[in-house]
């Protein structure tokens, strides 16, 4: 190692104008054979290696700039104090490597554990601390930014100078000494959570878990992500070269190189804040945050509180049984659970690409067969420490299970546990569209508990996962909530309204009291998720839910379905509702075609029975003989009559918009489809196709057909979402089959002449001169649906309104006409 000659330094700074340029301040030397001390301390403004070494061949200006600096000054009060306590020799991180070198950084970092315990002295350097004495007593007044101690005290680096050295002493701001590590080793441990023996001896001898010290540095910061994992090397008397740019990988790796040194299970005794599934190692440090208390089991006492907890207070003991057979079966399941314990293989832990192989006692889950609980040997003080594994193929991830446990017999098992996570597997997506919400002023608000940007939500497939969208409107007086989860590998959607208060801004918090529900509702929210069918390829269902807000006239409608890859859509919606619908605890289902034909939005179409193929894919279709049907019309239809009250385009000219490129109508090939033999003459038509009816021997003719429809695009949704008011009920021609003739043929071609569909006397002209419309697909756009009425809300308010009209009665001027509160108008019924 480098050690700075504490005599040249300072002899150098004294006569700083003499000095000799050529004088070494910097010796390599042998750590093990020296005595020197070193310092510990936070980084500020510090002094390189190079710049410590060509000092005084610099410039004048350069040279008093980096003499000025707070870190050169550490270093002569440093050098000041070494010479004070009789050292030779001192050792500075910042100075003393050369960290141009990625090889001599590399063995710095490894070797810097030993250095710091071989050092005679550590002068811990608090520059933050102003009084004369060490600080005892939390302040966040004056340590606001470091939980209330000495920011030396979250730095990362600073756990394993504590520990490592044998003697600690502790310097304020002015370097006036201020006590040292085993005098204040009671606040200490306060301060850091690492136990008075440790602080007094170090690590040598001591019974700790791995969890245990990991917990030590759950609280600490490091500039860079990849320090929280090297400065903990010398900790667990691991190394491994420095990697950086690999971010968190660097723990993994660490994590890694602690298994394949040390058969302790409590390293997978992490416990997230947030519910986490798939690498059965820790993201960070921090994950360790509750596992101070937590000790390793030697395989004795694991055997015993295994059989204890899992047997014994599960009854499976029962001695008082006259089976024999049962009571043989019991001592032999207890004597494989001792001989698991007693195998090399329990003691052994096998990194490889299939994952960290171990044999682990396990118990699956009551309500899934790929879920498991584990059970570790280690414990935090009762009971024995347990982790939730979900089988992904032939490897075992990190899940969670809320599900009772049967009263069973744990079972060994060898497990593969995955370290890496396979995204593509272990997680699945939400496509999130909710741009009509913001129609009536609806805004996400806030998401917990984590946030996301964009309209892509990846959640865990494979544990229990959620996250809560919050949207309120522009003046915050409605709002409500979204839900998006997985539960035992099943999705689930779920609107919330309940205790959804609009007066409330913190919207975060609102967010994490709806999370608190709805996690433990989640069960029942698979279970009332529709069923998605999909026995039939082209399927495209979507499944709507209702909900009407409180106290306003809004309702929020969410609509889900899924896409390729499991991976799910959903649609976030507000329309204007009077408040007599269902209630939110219901889903209905709409599709827009089962052939998946692109339409304007979610649509409900109309099935009909007439079949062709627009763009090859099959399509249903209704006839429009005797009426005149334009794409675009709209009305009420019934009995398989579009009766038109109007048309999207006219509206939109009438309202001053051109309906331009954007709302210009896509044109399709018609065909027909592959019929039964002896309609072969077909094939040898030109621009010619038969419809298929199959509830009639009867076939139509098209000569030169095409189909015209609603362009599939944003413009035309936002459009019909903003006729959604005035149109609410009503359905509309979203396509129109055109040609020039059309008649009706039998099974060999030949016309019919029954006259039932003459084209020229039916009035089904379109709009351009000589073509006919004979067929069109009607669809209700989703947008336009109306929920069901409840007839007990319906009543409710029906009373309400009697009685509001009856006290107007009351107080009305003489001579005139009572109010008449049994007109359907006045019901809106």
């Amino acid at each position: 190692m480098k050690l700075l000659d504490v005599k040249a330094v300072l002899d150098r700074e004294i006569g700083i104008q003499q000095s000799d340029p050529e004088r070494e301040v910097l010796k390599e030397l042998d750590a093990g054979a020296t005595q020197y001390a070193i310092l510990s301390h936070r980084w500020g403004t510090e002094v390189s290696y190079k710049e410590m070494t060509g000092l005084m061949r610099m410039e004048e200006r350069k040279r008093d700039e980096v003499r000025q600096r707070t870190g050169y000054q550490k270093i002569i009060e440093s050098c000041k104090q070494a010479l004070k306590d009789d050292y030779k020799w001192l050792w500075i991180d910042t100075c003393c490597i050369d960290k141009r070198s990625s090889s001599e950084l590399s063995e710095a970092i490894n070797s810097m554990y030993r250095w710091y315990q071989n050092a005679q002295v550590c002068y811990a350097y608090l520059s933050d601390v102003d009084e004369r004495t060490f600080p005892t007593e939390q302040d966040n007044s004056k340590f606001d930014k470091s939980n209330g101690w000495p920011e030396w005290f979250t730095r990362g680096w600073a756990l394993q100078e504590l520990i490592a050295p044998k003697q600690v002493e502790f310097f304020n701001k002015d370097w006036v000494f201020i006590g040292n590590k085993q005098r204040f080793a009671p606040t200490l441990q306060t301060i850091t959570g690492i136990p008075r023996e440790v602080l007094a001896g170090g690590l040598a001898g001591k019974c700790l878990s791995v969890a245990q010290i990991m917990s030590w540095a759950a609280n600490r910061k490091t500039t860079r992500v990849e320090d929280r994992a090297y400065s903990l090397m010398g900790l667990f008397g691991v190394n491994m070269p420095m990697l950086y740019g690999e971010g968190k990988k660097a723990f993994q790796r660490l994590q890694l190189e602690i298994i394949r040194e040390y058969s302790d299970q409590s390293i997978f005794a992490w416990k997230p804040q947030m519910p986490r599934t798939g690498s059965v190692l820790a993201e960070d440090p921090s994950d360790f945050r509750d596992c101070g208390d937590i000790k390793k089991l030697e395989p004795n006492e694991f055997i015993g509180r295994l059989v204890e907890e899992y047997v014994e207070r599960k009854g499976l003991n029962d001695s008082s049984s006259s089976d024999v057979d049962s009571r043989a079966q019991h001592q032999h399941k207890l004597a494989a659970l001792r001989g698991a314990v007693d195998s090399q293989q329990f003691h052994t832990f096998t990194v490889s690409n299939a994952g960290i192989q171990v044999l682990l006692p396990v118990v699956r889950s009551r309500d899934s067969s790929s879920h498991f609980r584990a059970i570790l040997a280690c414990t935090p003080g009762w009971g024995l420490v347990t982790i939730d594994l979900v089988s992904s193929g032939r490897s075992f991830a990190r899940t969670s299970i809320d599900s009772l446990l049967p009263a069973t017999y744990p079972e060994f098992k060898t497990l593969h546990l995955v370290y890496h996570q396979d995204t593509n597997e272990m997680r699945r997506e939400f496509a999130l569209d909710d741009k009509y919400a913001s129609y009536h002023g609806f805004t996400r608000r806030g998401t917990y508990p984590r946030e996301f940007t964009g309209n892509t939500i990846t959640l865990s497939s494979l544990a229990d996962d959620l996250i809560v969208i919050v949207y309120a409107s522009h003046d915050a007086t409605s709002c409500f909530a979204i839900g998006l989860g997985y539960y035992l590998g099943q999705e689930w959607v779920h609107v919330d309204y309940d205790g959804c208060s609009p007066t409330r801004e913190n919207w975060t918090d609102l967010g994490r009291g709806v999370y608190d529900r709805m996690w433990e509702a989640r069960a029942k929210h698979v279970q009332g998720m529709p069923d998605h069918d999909h026995s039939y390829v082209h399927r495209n269902d979507h499944f709507i839910k209702h909900a009407h807000l409180p106290r306003s006239i809004w309702a929020a409608r969410v609509v889900w379905g899924r896409w390729e890859a499991g991976n799910s859509k959903v649609i976030v919606d507000v329309k204007q509702c009077p408040g007599c619908c269902h209630g939110p605890c219901r889903w209905t289902t709409t599709s827009n075609d089962q052939t998946g034909l692109g339409m304007p939005g979610l649509m409900d179409t109309v099935s009909g029975s007439y079949l062709l193929k627009l763009d090859g894919r099959l399509a249903k279709v209704n006839k429009c003989f005797g009426q005149r049907i334009v794409l675009g019309d709209y009305g009420d239809y019934f009995d398989d009559v579009l009766i038109r009250t109007g048309n999207i385009y006219e509206d939109m000219r009438a309202a001053g918009i051109d309906p331009g490129d954007s709302y210009c109508p896509t044109v399709s090939s018609v065909s027909s489809l592959n019929l039964r033999r002896r309609m072969d003459w077909v094939k040898n038509q030109v621009a010619f196709a038969v419809e298929y009816n199959y509830t009639s021997k009867k076939y139509l003719a098209l000569h030169q057909p095409k189909a015209v429809s609603l362009s599939a695009n944003e413009h035309i949704s936002l459009l019909l979402k903003d006729l959604s008011t005035h149109l609410a009920g009503k359905h509309l021609v979203t396509t129109v089959i055109q040609c020039p003739d059309f008649y009706t043929v039998n099974e060999d071609g030949k016309r019919r002449n029954s006259g039932d569909y003459s084209a020229r006397d039916r009035g089904n002209h379109s709009t351009e001169a000589g073509i006919l419309t004979p067929l069109c697909i009607i669809a209700r756009p989703h947008f336009w649906s109306i929920e069901p009425l409840c007839k007990r809300r319906k009543d409710r308010f029906k009373s309400i309104r009697e009685k509001f009209y009856a006290l107007l009665d009351m107080h009305r001027p003489t001579g005139t006409e009572p109010y008449n509160f049994t007109t359907e108008e006045r019901y809106g019924d």
